[in-house]
């Protein structure tokens, strides 16, 4: 992750903008009046917090991040925005030597071997040796599809497999060791595969790049039954969510995220159709693995298993630190720790128990309408632990009443809402069947943490309807389209003939909502406007420090091979019109999100919105005119 994506992951734009701007609740969203024109009639600015954007569909007519918001109120320069931001967020920015860019260029050269050793597992699966392996996942009731599409493999059972393999290719012990694809022997004596007999679960980032392996065994007498790679550069466990890639956008749909323990579970579910789960790979969930996840949605279901979540499990999540309880095979149950996560984060976290002695992947193949029952009843997390506790108890014994009480109301009273506050505590002495004055005058004194000035309490919030998401999809076209653009900065004037002759305005860093990639087309049409340097070498060398991490992202080898001039510059009139459509196509829906809205609320900016909707599906019309009859482009 960027520096840039941490601090709009840390950041909440709504916060931010509030500050400046009157904002209003409209549904999932925000609106008010535009802080860079004048205007008092019609609300025409808006925020959207799923995607951490904002618009004027008013006389402005722009929009952005969080970084544009500020470069454009401020009459900031990037590097001034985000040195103010990262200083909001409590992300240090570190310049960018020599000794970094070396290390950034040896993590592509890693990522590129982990990407290597993803293709040798999966075809040893495919080999005599990997049958067992291939029987166990069929096994499970996982397809060929399914083993295809999450790149499942085998280790062979042998010490130098890999080994010999990679060193093969070309690559050394150092750099297998940087991965954790091997292991130095004891005394110095060299190196042998880390995994052996196993099979081999490619774990990626949030994003699909490569960081490690999972791996399970096949053989019980072998220990540990899960084996994942060791902390490396590229590894970081709690950093990191399996699944997290091919869920991203089921996520946001759905607007809800269930969280389940093992690599099968999440494989089996998404099988099964429910693509929005992710897995923290058998460990405690960290707070930035929820701060990963709030980006996406702020609804979180944990699906425990019936052990995991019982009585035992409950009892020692309230009594011992988590950090005391991490362990490998095991996802551990912390009420208070996901209590705090959740005032801090703000969101809706809820925990769900699983049948007696089943995994979710059992349950969905059973049967998926019984996996969507149990997400339903999902219950917050003071409820569940009340209930558990209270399951195997006599609550009629006296003293047990008291027990449950004490070890509740802790829990009670780290709940920001004073209204859910009171409704537990009445939930309380109904379990336990007691008066609720009576457990008020045994309660400890409440010991809340202070509240940070401007920080708003958790509310929960009534189901909005909701617009389908573009915004990871216009991210993913911005940066294909920079992508192609940095192999041939010239072939803007391509792009540029073809959108012409379509009646479409000439290629713009307008075209870009993300400042950052706005930054880098700016250089890209520097680049092409000097005659001093080559195009390329302008780039590199004009490229503002803090985006060499994006550029060099951006300049990696493509996954799916290098297209040719041809065919790039087809591909990159093609992004930037889908790109274009994307954008009207969302602004669309937002607007008429805000017009249903505004009609409910029996206000006049219905007309206004209306005017601005028919402007856009006029837009969206000629872009699509232009993409059924692509231009000739032959010299």
């Amino acid at each position: 992750m960027t520096a840039i994506d941490e601090i709009k992951a840390r950041l909440n734009i709504v916060d931010l903008v509030s500050e400046s701007v009157k904002l209003r609740r409209s549904g999932k969203n925000y609106t008010g009046f535009c802080p860079f024109h004048g205007n008092s009639r019609t609300p025409a600015f808006a925020v959207f917090p799923d995607s951490g954007t904002w618009r004027c569909f008013g006389e402005c007519n722009e929009g952005g991040d969080i970084f544009k918001f500020y470069m454009k109120k401020e009459g900031w320069d990037f590097p001034e925005t985000l040195r103010y931001l990262a200083d909001r967020a409590g992300v240090q920015l570190e310049p960018l030597t020599p000794e970094r860019q070396a290390a950034g260029e040896e993590h592509e050269r890693l990522r590129a071997l982990l990407e290597e050793a993803v293709t040798f597992f999966r075809h040893q699966l495919s080999t005599p040796a990997g049958a067992d392996a291939l029987a166990y996942l069929k096994k499970r009731g996982l397809t060929p599809e399914t083993i295809e599409a999450f790149g499942l493999g085998y280790a062979p059972d042998r010490w130098d497999a890999a080994l010999g393999y990679f060193t093969g290719k070309g690559y050394n012990a150092e750099e297998m060791l940087a991965v954790g694809l091997v292991t130095e022997r004891q005394g110095g004596g060299g190196v042998y595969d880390r995994f052996r007999n196993r099979i081999m679960f490619p774990i990626r980032d949030g994003v699909g790049k490569m960081a490690g392996f999972g791996a399970r065994i096949l053989n019980p007498d072998d220990v540990p039954k899960f084996l994942n790679s060791p902390q490396t550069v590229l590894f970081d466990k709690g950093h990191l969510l399996y699944g997290l890639d091919a869920a991203r956008k089921a996520i946001r749909t759905q607007d809800q995220v269930v969280i389940v323990e093992g690599y099968l579970d999440v494989i089996a579910l998404h099988q099964g159709g429910f693509p929005n789960t992710v897995s923290p790979m058998g460990t405690a969930l960290t707070e930035d693995q929820l701060r990963l996840l709030k980006r996406f949605t702020r609804r979180m279901v944990l699906a425990l298993d019936a052990d995991a979540a019982g009585e035992k499990a409950t009892l020692r999540g309230l009594e011992v630190a988590r950090q005391s309880l991490d362990r490998e095979d095991e996802l551990v149950f912390d009420a208070r720790g996901l209590l705090r996560h959740e005032a801090r984060l703000q969101a809706d976290v809820r925990v769900t128990t699983l049948p007696e002695g089943m995994d979710p992947d059992e349950v969905v193949l059973r049967d998926p309408a019984e996996w969507q029952t149990i997400l339903e009843q999902a219950r917050p997390v003071v409820i569940h632990v009340m209930e558990t506790l209270a399951a195997r108890a006599n609550v009629d014994d006296p003293k047990v009443k008291a027990e449950i009480a004490a070890q509740i109301f802790p829990l009670i009273e780290d709940v920001p809402s004073p209204i859910e506050r009171d409704a537990y505590r009445q939930r309380l002495a109904r379990l336990l069947k007691v008066d609720e004055r009576a457990l008020l005058e045994t309660a400890p004194a409440p010991a809340r943490p202070a509240r940070r000035p401007g920080m708003r309490p958790p509310a929960r919030q009534k189901p909005a309807r909701t617009f389908a998401d573009a915004a990871g999809l216009i991210h993913a076209l911005e940066a294909h389209a920079l992508q192609l653009l940095l192999r041939q900065p010239d072939a803007v004037y391509l792009v540029d003939r073809a959108l012409q002759a379509a009646g479409l305005s000439r290629f713009s860093p307008d075209d870009f909502e993300h400042m950052d990639h706005q930054l880098l087309a700016r250089t890209i049409l520097a680049a092409l406007a000097q005659e001093d340097l080559e195009p390329q070498a302008y780039i590199h060398e004009h490229t503002p420090e803090n985006l060499a991490p994006l550029l060099a992202g951006l300049t990696e080898p493509m996954k799916m091979g290098e297209p040719n001039d041809e065919k790039r510059t087809e591909d990159l009139i093609d992004t930037v019109m889908r790109l274009r459509d994307t954008r009207l196509h969302e602004n669309v829906n937002q607007l008429r999100y805000l017009q249903e809205e505004v009609q409910q609320q029996g206000e006049m900016r219905f007309d206004a919105y209306q005017k601005l909707i028919s402007e856009y599906s006029l837009a969206i019309q000629r872009l699509n005119r232009a993409r059924k009859s692509p231009v000739q482009l032959d010299e």
